[in-house]
């Protein structure tokens, strides 16, 4: 199991944060995404926008800032996400799928 620092100074990749959704399935959270552009000194980073992740079963439900809600499999996810990284990843407090706990 990935160990994942909940800080706002952490960056996640992509895959790390399916990795993390996966542990968490059910439960809601929120990054904000950013792109990272140039290198060295020039570097800087641009925030793209706070979206809330739910993993559901294999496919990853996505609600960037318009509010509209994307259904993605692990491999669209790698695609619209791939280049970003994402902070201030911290927990909406929804829960979602809880059948699993009850059955």
């Amino acid at each position: 199991m990935v160990r994942v620092r909940l800080s706002p100074d952490a960056r996640l990749g992509t895959a790390e944060l399916l990795t993390f959704l996966r542990a968490r399935g059910g439960q809601e959270f929120s990054a904000v995404a950013c792109l990272t552009h140039g290198q060295g000194k020039r570097q800087r980073v641009t925030d793209q926008g706070l979206y809330h992740f739910t993993a559901r079963g294999e496919v990853i439900e996505a609600t960037g800032p318009s509010g509209q809600p994307r259904t993605l499999t692990p491999a669209r996810f790698q695609e619209v996400f791939g280049s970003h990284q994402f902070h201030s990843l911290r927990p909406t407090g929804r829960l979602t799928d809880l059948g699993p706990l009850f059955a």
